[in-house]
């Protein structure tokens, strides 16, 4: 299990938190008067916690017990009970050093601490002192466990598992980590080669070693290490796409509050002002042509092209509707269209189509 650093001092807390509200201030100073542990202390409440456990079960068997036996049972139960407390309650600055680090990921720093709280009471009642561990380092899985599970299930739109929860969260504090040690912002090549998040992106050890030396020296990449970094790029990408958040389109812009995001956003059902403008321009053009035809030809070409309706029909159909043989009706469409490529009627289209 990997071992997180131990409770943070509460002043180095706060000043973390000196634009937080009232209530966090609040909870850290309140917090803060309670003493941290030693090692022995976890070891003395944790036994006391077992034993009221033990007393618990064995009230629940046995429905009848003499009276000294019951009254001893019972002083576990509550003794049990106070040590549960007690080692929770000096722990609670744990979860606030875990809680910080999932910050600014759609739930508040206090409904945070509440889920880490929660993860803290299950590692309480689940610690085994007789592993050797400190509670710390179990309790922080836990913890991150359980405020992992919240944002999973409470703060996203969309919801992602658990798993990629944990992994956005280490890819953006290796991000930000890059980000002060290189002065810039971190490419994703430079994100997948960083120690702590190659594996996760699926580079060896040894392949990481290799590129990182190549590029040292300003050599080139085998196709096969350059293929494998550029996967591992992709899927730092992937991660990173993953993390986004959903944005309404009801948000504010500008100062004023006067407009909202979805007012900027292209309607791609319609066309561009430029486009509608020349369209119809162009179709009050073809109007003024086509009155230069007779009624026939016009209706002729009207009905062919369905420039009425928008619904063009066949030479049969059009024959039918004015009573002539479709051969006929053919004959009228090429005679109008002869008229229409007569460079006095043509050059008024030729600037709309080209």
């Amino acid at each position: 299990m990997e071992e997180e650093k131990d409770d943070e001092p509460l002043n180095d807390l706060s000043s973390v938190f000196d634009a937080a509200s009232d209530p966090v201030r609040m909870y850290l100073r309140e917090i803060g008067q309670v003493p941290l542990l030693a090692a022995e202390d976890e070891v003395r409440l944790a036994k006391a916690i077992n034993k009221g456990m033990e007393a618990e079960e064995r009230l629940s068997n046995n429905g009848s017990l003499p009276p000294d036996e019951h009254a001893e049972l019972q002083r576990a139960i509550q003794q049990g009970n106070r040590a549960r407390r007690s080692l929770a309650e000096a722990n609670l600055r744990l979860v606030v050093s875990v809680a910080k680090r999932y910050m600014g990921r759609g739930m508040s720093f206090l409904d945070l601490i509440q889920e880490g709280n929660i993860g803290l009471m299950k590692a309480v009642e689940k610690f085994d002192y007789t592993k050797g561990y400190k509670f710390s380092t179990y309790a922080t899985w836990w913890i991150r466990q359980a405020i992992s599970r919240s944002i999973a299930d409470q703060a996203r739109t969309i919801r992602i598992p658990v798993h990629m929860v944990e992994t956005i969260s280490h890819l953006i504090r290796t991000q930000r980590r890059l980000q002060q040690e290189l002065g810039r912002d971190p490419t994703p090549e430079d994100i997948a080669l960083d120690a702590e998040m190659s594996s996760i992106v699926g580079l060896e050890e040894e392949e990481r070693e290799i590129i990182l030396l190549a590029r040292a020296n300003s050599e080139r990449l085998d196709p096969i290490m350059s293929r494998k970094l550029r996967r591992a790029s992709n899927r730092v990408e992937q991660i990173l796409r993953i993390s986004l958040e959903p944005m309404s389109l009801e948000t504010p812009v500008g100062s004023e509050e006067d407009s909202y995001l979805g007012d900027f956003i292209k309607d791609e059902t319609m066309p561009e002002p430029d486009d509608a403008a020349s369209a119809q321009l162009l179709r009050e053009q073809l109007r003024t042509i086509l009155k230069s035809l007779n009624p026939r030809e016009r209706q002729v070409l009207e009905m062919r092209f369905g420039l009425k309706d928008g619904q063009s029909h066949t030479l049969e159909e059009v024959g039918q509707a004015f009573g002539v043989t479709r051969e006929r009706i053919r004959q009228i469409e090429a005679k109008a269209l002869r008229k229409l490529r007569h460079p006095s009627r043509s050059r008024k289209l030729r600037d709309y189509l080209g």
